[in-house]
């Protein structure tokens, strides 16, 4: 079958023959050469992936923080102001924040007998799986894991909230996918960007370390392609790895990335569970690594805090990424305990939870923010008391919203079997959803009649300025000045004409000046003046619709692929879907 390597558009001759317990030849392996510098003007070392990385407890660095662009272009995607990358000065106050579980989840929970489970411990969870809005078919579309260690299965909604389990030709009156492999972790990736249609849809599955009823240790994964993300081809089987490896893209060095948990007993390493980073420009090509291949990545650190009732040392479980407008966005998987023996012997899930990371470069983490971001409640009778994880896409963008879909577990105390699969610590996993402001990670704030916020030196060649910013009670105004900090003519806050609204696309005006065209290509720095509000990002469009032309995580409706290039017609196509922000405002009063 031939494949196509879908940004070089070089078109590779691939075969893989599904042959259970038998490994597949190594063969070289390697990406085209790398631009060392980046779409954010971060210039890479010569020698990337890096190699130099300690495996310790210390936080990890993020060298395009301390060593920043002279200058940088910000054509693709919004720019957040999550870190210090664009920000020379301010006055304002840094405020991170969080999303709301909503008070219906779960949306997806073990009802049907696939569900069920052969041992017994129902399930219903995208584990990481994916929910990704496909602009094809225009729905939502959901691959989990149906039973604890079962079977992948796929479901779909119109609006995201209601799901419904279509009956499927691959194991008749199911929702059943890929029924020869046994699940346990996954990725299902939407591939907006490949040139072969029969490659649209990316999966990466692992199986348990261990079967019933098979002698064999289970330490490797399959990769596999479909045009549909319900036929799925040849299985190629991986390197090895952890049994909780994930998988995503980075578009922006165009590189899949398999982000592995260490395949070593955790018990003999200082750090527990961390991962290891193996990338590769062609998806099914990158899946043949060996051990030599992998490279330490990251782990949890000292200022990940203990749980302070049950007191383990934190451990990273998991990192899945996805490209959000001009960052990597992540949400770190922390281990916080108790041990699995322990939480066998009481039939409740272990506690792990989601936080959030940033990314410019796609590799090192900024983690400024270690709040937790999603939460496990450790409440009984709660759906997600524990082990809380992430999905495939991480969010989808539903018009001024970002929707993080998430699985948590209840568990089951009646249920204290002393086989692992049997044991009620990972029953009833079900899919929930979350709610936040889109770009709504960080914002600079104040409460001041009059704070600023000065940018670093940028280039564009876009023509309209917009910004994502709540200040109805107050008011937001922009300058633009040049490298030497003197305002541009016709470009002062004394120009500009004031906002007082909150929207997170509203678009910045000048009395005398049409648009920004004649500053294009220039550097310049932007000022921001704002009275009483929140800046949350700003972005310079080529098109009155504010298109950003940045990436969209898990897509939404109203987007035609993976890119933002809609603006404001997606919002319109939003309007009519739930708005979830809205019910949490109307639940507080």
């Amino acid at each position: 079958m031939k494949r196509r390597d879908f940004i070089k558009n070089a078109s590779l001759a691939l075969s893989a023959a599904f042959v259970p317990n038998i490994a597949f030849p190594s063969f070289l392996r390697g990406g085209a050469p790398l631009n060392n510098v980046l779409y954010n003007g971060v210039a890479l070392p010569d020698v990337w992936p890096p190699r130099n990385i300690g495996m310790n407890y210390d936080p990890m660095p993020t060298p395009y923080l301390i060593n920043r662009p002279e200058i940088i272009p910000i054509d693709l995607g919004r720019q957040l102001l999550v870190d210090n990358f664009l920000i020379e000065q301010t006055d304002m106050e840094r405020r991170s924040y969080t999303p709301r579980k909503m008070s219906f989840n779960p949306v997806l929970k073990p009802e049907t007998e696939l569900e069920q489970g052969i041992y017994g411990i129902p399930g219903a969870s995208a584990k990481d799986g994916g929910v990704w809005w496909d602009p094809k078919d225009q729905l939502f579309k959901m691959w989990y894991e149906a039973g604890w260690l079962h079977r992948m299965a796929y479901a779909t909604s119109k609006d995201g909230i209601y799901w419904e389990r279509p009956n499927l030709d691959i194991v008749p009156g199911t929702n059943q996918i890929v029924p020869e492999i046994v699940a346990d972790s996954s990725t299902v990736w939407l591939d907006h960007f490949t040139q072969n249609d029969e490659e649209r849809f990316k999966m990466f599955l692992r199986s348990p370390n261990s079967i019933p009823g098979s002698t064999e240790r289970f330490n490797y994964g399959f990769s596999m392609v479909s045009p549909d993300g319900i036929h799925w081809g040849k299985p190629v089987k991986t390197g090895p790895c952890g049994d909780r490896s994930t998988m995503f893209y980075n578009p922006f060095r165009q590189k899949w990335v398999y982000s592995l948990r260490n395949p070593e007993n955790i018990n003999r390493v200082p750090i527990g569970r961390f991962r290891y980073y193996h990338e590769h420009s062609n998806f099914l090509e990158g899946a043949k690594w060996t051990k030599e291949d992998l490279i330490y990545w990251l782990g949890a650190d000292y200022l990940d805090d203990p749980d302070p009732y049950i007191g383990d040392k934190a451990q990273l479980y998991n990192l899945s990424a996805v490209p959000y407008e001009s960052i990597m966005l992540s949400l770190p998987q922390i281990h916080l305990g108790p041990s699995n023996e322990r939480c066998r012997e009481a039939g409740v899930p272990k506690i792990t939870e989601l936080k959030v990371a940033y990314s410019r470069d796609g590799f090192h983490w900024d983690r400024t923010d270690r709040h937790t971001f999603i939460p496990a409640e450790r409440k009984e009778g709660s759906w997600d008391r524990g082990y809380v994880q992430s999905v495939g896409g991480l969010c989808a963008i539903v018009g001024d919203q970002l929707w993080f879909y998430y699985i948590g577990f209840e568990g089951n105390r009646k249920k204290k079997s002393s086989v692992y699969e049997k044991n009620g610590m990972h029953a009833n996993g079900s899919t929930g959803i979350a709610v936040l402001r889109r770009d709504g990670f960080v914002s600079y704030s104040t409460s001041k009649e009059k704070s600023t916020l000065l940018t670093r030196p940028v280039t564009f060649t876009g023509e309209y300025l917009f910004v994502n910013v709540n200040c109805p009670n107050g008011e937001l105004k922009v300058e633009v000045l040049d490298t030497d900090n003197n305002v541009i003519p016709g470009f002062s806050a004394g120009d500009c004409k004031p906002l007082s609204i909150d929207s997170t696309i509203a678009q910045i005006k000048w009395k005398n000046k049409k648009d920004l065209s004649i500053l294009k290509n220039q550097p310049v720095r932007f000022k921001f003046y704002l009275a009483n509000g929140d800046l949350y990002s700003f972005w310079v469009s080529p098109d009155i619709e504010g298109a950003s032309n940045g990436y969209n995580a898990a897509g939404g409706p109203g987007f035609s692929g993976g890119i933002d290039i809609e603006g404001k017609k997606a919002y319109k196509k939003a309007e009519n879907f739930p708005n979830l922000l809205e019910r949490c405002k109307t639940i507080n009063k």
